[in-house]
């Protein structure tokens, strides 16, 4: 197996990933081979790929994420619980130190090994730090709508940046809205020069909501754990609920929480799917042991 490396298979409520680990060699795949991995007919399939790197900032280790297509991001809340874990299985610790391009965040086990929680920092509530294409004072409900001008389908979503950009737009139903087809002309937009993850969510208690992601660079998606941290901010910014909530995807249910520091902490399962191999400059697999 020839230029072949190790890969998991791993997801947090199925926001799947594959990760390799490039501590002791550099890995780096062109988009155009991620995005052939990542294809569910005919790759591996993922939401994203991951890259474990070696770090001189204090912490257990990089993480490198790039979306389906290929295109780098900042932050990826689910895959920091799935590192998380991986690290903390290494060390036989309950807490780890994950550096990403969004900054440093902290992991931790939960009640049982595949339960783990992570810090995900302060969110950025200026339209310049979101960022957003023109100012606006209040990013709790901004002019943004789909639809007649008298009778818009959706309108005036809550924006947050908690790692990348989020737009939520609160409705009665989330599946009462063709987010497949919404979605990506929402997430390109000009007023969102860095793109954005798209969000419906439904509030169906001060502590509960319902949501769905149309997540920029992946597509639909079941679970999207920067979302669930950008809904709890935005519903409490609006007080639509408390500070703490359980926030319910497709892929299951995510226990947030928006602390007294304004650190926004997300607890939930990770689990891991398989393992196998892959070449990193073809993008040949081949898939080896199932999860018990």
């Amino acid at each position: 197996m020839t230029g072949m490396i190790p890969f998991r298979k791993m997801n947090g409520l199925g926001n799947d990933f594959a990760v390799v680990d490039a501590r002791q060699a550099p890995v780096r795949p062109a988009p155009e081979i991620i995005a052939r991995l990542a294809d569910r007919a005919n790759g591996i399939g993922f939401d994203q790929f991951i890259t474990l790197e070696s770090t001189r900032s204090g912490a257990d280790v990089f993480m490198r994420i790039d979306n389906a297509d290929g295109g780098e991001v900042a932050a990826c809340g689910n895959a920091t619980r799935c590192v998380g874990w991986l690290v903390m299985q290494e060390s036989g610790e309950r807490t780890a130190l994950i550096e990403t391009r969004a900054g440093l965040l902290g992991a931790r086990q939960g009640e049982d090994t595949f339960t783990i929680s992570v810090d995900m920092g302060e969110p950025k509530l200026d339209w310049r730090d979101i960022p957003l294409a023109e100012a606006f004072a209040d990013t709790r409900a901004i002019e943004l709508q789909v639809g007649p001008i008298d009778a818009p389908v959706l309108h005036s979503p809550s924006v947050v940046n908690v790692g990348n950009p989020h737009a939520i737009f609160w409705v009665d139903d989330i599946w009462a809205h063709d987010l497949e087809r919404f979605g990506p002309l929402l997430e390109n937009h000009p007023i969102f020069p860095e793109r954005a993850n798209i969000s419906l969510a439904h509030v169906t208690a001060d502590d509960a909501i319902t949501m769905r992601t149309w997540e920029r660079g992946v597509g639909i998606t079941r679970a999207c754990g920067t979302a669930a941290c950008a809904t709890m901010v935005c519903a409490a910014r609006t007080r639509r609920t408390g500070r703490k909530a359980t926030i319910t995807q497709p892929g299951g249910i995510l226990d947030m929480a928006w602390d007294e520091r304004d650190h926004i902490w997300m607890t939930g399962p990770v689990e891991q799917e398989f393992t196998g191999f892959l070449n990193p400059e073809t993008g040949r697999f081949t898939r080896e042991a199932q999860a018990a």
